[in-house]
């Protein structure tokens, strides 16, 4: 076994797939940072609202008021250069820390495709993304031609193990056999060209879509890696991610998956796009010539390879394992959302809340309610309403705020009811529990009031 791990680690490829990789994943975040910017999202998500949801853990992370536009420049310049080849080590480490800092600063505006991004710029500080056709060749003056084949299988096991695990998601009653939630969102997509009107309402296509969806997720991985069908799997993936685009609005997500699958065609492909821009600096008369040492293997020094494959080693063994950390808790995952995050649980439920906050005086038994937009936009009192660790987060808040208006013996108690997948509305929170007095921890909520449903899968 160690003889044949040896072996492996030992082979060699060309580097030229980890390189449009890098330049890739660079433009896409530079151009991802620019949208977030035009769109006015980082006045609206980090500056104006007065309260910030944190991550256990990560309490300490806040917007930075209007430097918070600086992080932004920070790590949109970090993003070119790392498209650049630019002091490759420095601006991937710096686009990681800055990009994981705005990903961590409001707990909100989690998706999947962020933490997507946070590990995989946390995985390209260890590779030799720079090692050829970069700024730092011109620089350095030397070139390589070949790298260890791990560090793009690497890539290819991080993107195999995001579709995998939202495959197997995807194997619950809820998703395979009442068509939820599609069936919720696919009938408000009626004004599609073509299919609108035609296929949207349609019950067959609402299980269609979701049977499709699971098996396109746990197939496309290894159609990917098998050379015989890895065409016909890209133009899937082509296929898949736009499509959901139009259906669904989620930013640059379906452009990263498409770009990021190129990894898997062979070296000559990527030779093809690197001579492409090769020919278009040509035509814009700029030119790169300079005597460049041309090597043929990047090779680590015996001591960090030790510890870079070790620390890879260790990366994979935590996302193979965190998406199963579920297990641990009692109930129903989707309801108590009890480690479901950080896991490749992909748009698989709808769920609505309403959360209305009391504020008791413990001793003579005086209340008022809350009004939530006193204190938060309209996200953020969306998205608090049915989770459960906003829920306590705010309770504390606002219990905290009142404290310090010279409100005395604070209790905060909350009636809340959340509607799963299409069910009724139902209570989730026990009204009688004073929040302010429970704590935040890894431990089970047990104020979650029982599902009382069952919903069958992984």
């Amino acid at each position: 076994m160690n003889q044949t791990i040896h072996t492996y680690l030992k082979k060699t490829t060309d580097i030229a797939p980890l390189v449009v990789f890098r330049i890739a994943f660079g433009l896409m975040m530079f151009a991802s940072i620019i949208r977030f910017w035009y769109h006015s999202w980082i006045e609206t998500l980090y500056i104006e609202p007065k309260f910030h949801f944190s991550y256990y853990g990560f309490e300490w992370i806040k917007p930075l008021g209007n430097y918070t536009y600086i992080l932004f420049v920070i790590c949109g310049l970090s993003a070119l250069f790392v498209a650049l080849g630019l002091k490759y080590r420095l601006a991937i480490i710096t686009f990681f820390l800055s990009f994981t800092y705005i990903e961590l600063m409001d707990k909100t505006t989690y998706l999947n495709h962020y933490y997507f991004i946070s590990i995989a710029s946390f995985l390209m500080i260890f590779l030799p993304a720079n090692a050829s056709f970069s700024v730092d060749n011109l620089l350095s003056k030397k070139q390589y031609k070949q790298v260890p084949k791990w560090t793009i299988d690497s890539i290819k096991l991080l993107l195999g193990l995001v579709y995998i695990y939202a495959g197997l998601a995807k194997v619950n009653s809820d998703w395979l056999f009442k068509a939820m939630p599609l069936k919720i969102w696919l009938p408000s997509k009626y004004d599609i060209p073509l299919i609108g009107d035609t296929l949207m309402h349609q019950e067959w296509f609402h299980f269609a879509m979701s049977w499709c969806g699971m098996l396109y997720d746990l197939a496309i991985p290894f159609l990917l890696l098998y050379k015989r069908t890895r065409l016909l799997a890209f133009a899937l993936v082509v296929f898949f991610h736009v499509f959901t685009r139009v259906l669904f609005p989620i930013g640059m997500f379906p452009y990263i998956m498409i770009v990021s699958t190129l990894i898997f065609f062979d070296a000559g492909l990527h030779n093809k796009i690197l001579n492409g821009i090769k020919r278009l600096f040509k035509s814009l008369k700029i030119s790169i010539q300079r005597p460049i040492e041309i090597f043929e293997t990047y090779r680590y020094n015996a001591l960090s390879k030790r510890i870079i494959v070790s620390l890879i080693g260790l990366f994979f063994v935590v996302q193979i394992v965190m998406p199963w950390r579920y297990v641990l808790y009692p109930g129903e995952l989707f309801w108590t959302e009890e480690g479901y995050r950080f896991s490749w649980r992909v748009m698989l439920m709808e769920k609505a809340g309403y959360a209305n906050f009391k504020i008791v005086d413990g001793k003579t038994g005086q209340f008022f309610y809350v009004d939530n937009k006193d204190f938060l936009t309209s996200f953020q009192e969306k998205q608090m309403s049915f989770q459960p660790d906003f829920i306590l987060e705010y309770a504390h808040y606002l219990g905290d705020h009142f404290a310090s208006q010279g409100h005395q013996n604070i209790e905060v108690y909350v009636d809340c009811y959340i509607a799963l997948n299409g069910r009724l509305s139902r209570p989730y929170i026990d009204p009688k529990v004073d929040l302010y007095q429970q704590k935040e921890s890894f431990k089970h909520k047990d104020w979650i009031l029982p599902f009382n449903d069952e919903i069958k899968g992984l």
